[in-house]
């Protein structure tokens, strides 16, 4: 596990039950169901949304981006984090909280999908 990673869990603790999951060669921070962070190499981003998006643009924390061999780069809605969250705990929980938000608008806004592995019924119908 890498040392930010760990620094985080600290940091996380006061936000309750917040779960890290290894993904893609990163990881993600998840608060129930909902993906509010992301851990790449040693950058955090944070999840935005219409309402949160704003307030990255205005410190320039450029988004997350891959590469698809398909389409090429492709965009996240993932932000970077403002360096300062590093340095002061109330900032980063003022930060992680948006973005819990911002995952939690997400999740209700997207339609449920079934479990993989799982099979509708043909009730279901």
């Amino acid at each position: 596990m890498s040392g930010l990673v760990d620094f985080l869990k600290e940091l996380c603790e006061p936000l309750g039950e917040v779960r890290f999951r290894r993904m893609f060669g990163g990881w993600g921070l998840f608060t129930g169901e909902a993906m509010f962070g992301l851990v790449a190499g040693d950058t955090l981003y944070f999840k935005t949304d219409a309402e949160t998006a704003p307030l990255f643009d205005a410190e320039d924390l450029g988004p997350f981006t891959y590469q698809r061999a398909d389409r090429g780069a492709v965009l996240t809605s993932y932000r970077r984090a403002p360096e300062r969250v590093f340095d002061d705990p109330d900032e980063f929980r003022l930060w992680a909280r948006r973005a819990m938000e911002a995952a939690a608008r997400r999740a209700t806004d997207k339609p449920a999908r079934p479990k993989r592995g799982k099979k509708r019924s043909p009730a279901a119908d």
